[in-house]
């Protein structure tokens, strides 16, 4: 499939796929959105100091993770994350990107680096408190019990992926999280709030990033609302 490289509104870079008509990130601001998503309204929830897993849907160009791991260093957090894609992209491709440059991280180069090129499917420690997996699988296939804090549901969106929003992946979700585990995601549509709502979560609206009115953020409680 066509990939090509776009610049979003402040000023960080995405990948654009034509067949698609589909971007990897909003092109309102694919930092900006990164943070408000998934930094301020998940994790952001857990306390410096904390030790947590979080499971990736959707790992990407690998954004979402440097930033987390930008953020766990500053809070003093210990992370197990685990990145799934079904379709990796290439790292040449990658690397075109301005993410490091936008996040005024070029002193984490090597860090950075090592997100993009490590082993598919091996635990690898980027830092003493943050080791990261990233397993090439389909979501349907995804197998988990109870072994993550919060999830960062980043699939392409439900108009070129319906299947990737439905009862039968949330209840995956669901099943991955840890009672008073999180998910958050940019989506917002009532037919993907139901659906989370039908497989257990107490489900949220919260104000979007730039260019959407709300998101979603779901929490695995013993009781349901």
């Amino acid at each position: 499939m066509e990939r090509k490289i776009i610049q979003t509104s402040d000023g960080s870079s995405s990948v654009y796929l034509p067949q698609w008509d589909e971007n990897y990130h909003s092109k309102h601001g694919a930092i900006q959105e990164a943070y408000h998503v998934f930094i301020k309204s998940g994790l952001d929830l857990f306390k410096d100091g904390s030790k947590l897993g979080i499971l990736e849907m959707g790992f990407g160009t690998g954004l979402n993770c440097m930033i987390t791991y930008l953020e766990a260093k500053k809070r003093n957090l210990t992370i197990d994350y685990q990145g799934l894609e079904g379709y990796p992209l290439e790292t040449e491709l990658i690397f075109e990107l301005n993410h490091l440059e936008q996040l005024k991280a070029e002193h984490e180069s090597i860090v950075y680096q090592s997100i993009q090129t490590s082993d598919w499917d091996e635990r690898v420690k980027m830092h003493p408190q943050f080791d990261l997996t990233k397993r090439e699988v389909m979501f349907e296939d995804y197998q988990g019990k109870e072994v993550v804090d919060l999830i960062y549901f980043d699939a392409f969106g439900a108009r070129v992926q319906p299947e990737l929003w439905t009862e039968t992946i949330f209840k995956k979700m669901y099943e991955a999280l840890k009672i008073d585990g999180i998910i958050v995601t940019y989506a917002a549509k009532g037919s993907v709030r139901r659906a989370m709502q039908a497989v257990g979560f107490n489900v949220e609206r919260l104000p979007g990033p730039p260019g959407k009115r709300e998101m979603l953020r779901g929490i695995k409680s013993l009781t349901t609302e």
